[in-house]
């Protein structure tokens, strides 16, 4: 088994496209056509990591988070990144990050947050903009069903709880081949008017390259016409945080109790307390300050995150209850949905959940 048969499987739940901008995601260190021996599960890559990894015999490193954040310009071990990076080259040990591509997975970091909470009715608190694309091309009649069949087993036409969706209209389309070409209806020269469908179907941009596959593959015209164009419309099923309902509502002592046994943490910093019952939570793994205003305006009673500063806790303007529980806190059961995720794929190779806590922060 090579190291891309385990990242490609990981690209099902997370794909690359997913993440955000200013993120470096997929394989950091290594080579995609690697022999695997072994897959270290962690949530950073640390010194200590990679010597975990030495230790259980494992060539892959499957992080959360990357240790490569911004460019290197130098490898000489001044840092931890770079004595990282070097002890793992040396080593001949792949290092592999999910991050905000994971964050943005409905099945992902908040999605598992809900899950240790028990919340229900979860949605994505912020559905991510401009990564749903249209595809619309123009084929004969006859050949109109096969091809939008191949279009939908190559991932397009899905619009939320909904599949094999796709707008057709029935028109005459017009062509008329030079003396290179070679016409699969009509002759060169000739002015064909043929009884074409116009088919337009969605898709989510990062399988693109697979839609165009389809539409080649499985179109009768020498030159396919078809356009490709960017939607504004928002993807309800990926995104950052999650909201959702807890089973009973719950007094905001209670809950905040609750919240710090259920992710360890030795301090939960909140906001003014409302007087009033929790039912309705939002959760974002990470730095998550940037969302208080969409749990708000969901009407979400509380939310928890990590990283807030002191200004953001005025942002709560006594409308919600503002729960950190610390950055590692909120995201320590990722090594575990990854690790969930591998085994039931790959059930007799040796995925192993790295014993290294990871958390840089310390309470007294």
């Amino acid at each position: 088994m090579k190291i891309k048969d385990i990242t490609n499987y990981i690209e099902e739940l997370a794909p690359l496209p997913y993440a955000e901008d200013f993120d470096n995601v997929g394989l950091l260190v290594g080579n995609y056509n690697t022999k695997v021996t072994g897959v270290l599960i962690a949530l950073d890559t640390l010194e200590a990591t990679i010597d975990e990894a030495i230790t259980k015999n494992c060539n892959l490193i499957v992080s959360f988070h990357p240790i490569i954040f911004s460019g290197l310009k130098k490898l000489n071990g001044n840092n931890y990144v770079e004595r990282v990076v070097l002890k793992a080259i040396k080593n001949n040990i792949a290092i592999y990050a999910t991050h905000t591509a994971l964050d943005n997975s409905n099945n992902g970091v908040s999605a598992k947050m809900c899950e240790v909470l028990g919340l229900k009715n979860t949605k994505v608190l912020i559905p991510k903009k401009q990564i749903i694309k249209k595809l619309t091309t123009y084929v004969p009649i006859a050949n109109a069903d096969n091809l939008r069949n191949e279009l939908f087993k190559a991932g397009a036409g899905n619009i939320g709880n909904y599949n094999n969706c796709s707008f057709n209209v029935e028109g005459k389309g017009t062509f008329c081949g030079n003396e290179n070409s070679n016409p699969t209806i009509g002759e060169k020269g000739e002015l064909v008017f043929e009884n074409e469908i116009c088919i337009s179907v969605i898709f989510e941009n990062y399988l693109e390259s697979k839609i165009l596959s389809a539409l080649f593959k499985n179109h009768p015209y020498e030159e396919v016409a078809y356009e490709i164009i960017t939607l504004d419309n928002k993807n309800q099923n990926v995104g950052m945080g999650m909201i959702g309902e807890l089973p009973k509502e719950m007094e905001e002592t209670d809950f905040l109790n609750f919240v710090k046994k259920t992710f360890k943490t030795g301090c939960v910093r909140h906001s003014e307390l409302l007087k009033k019952p929790i039912k309705k939570v939002a959760v974002l793994g990470g730095s998550g300050s940037f969302a208080i205003k969409n749990s708000i305006s969901l009407k979400a009673d509380a939310y928890i995150s990590a990283d807030f500063k002191y200004h953001d806790f005025y942002k709560a303007e006594k409308q919600i209850l503002l729960a950190d529980v610390g950055h590692y806190e909120s995201e320590q059961f990722t090594k575990n949905l990854l690790y969930d995720y591998l085994t039931k794929k790959f059930s007799t190779f040796a995925i192993i959940l790295s014993e290294e806590n990871t958390n840089p922060i310390h309470y007294i």
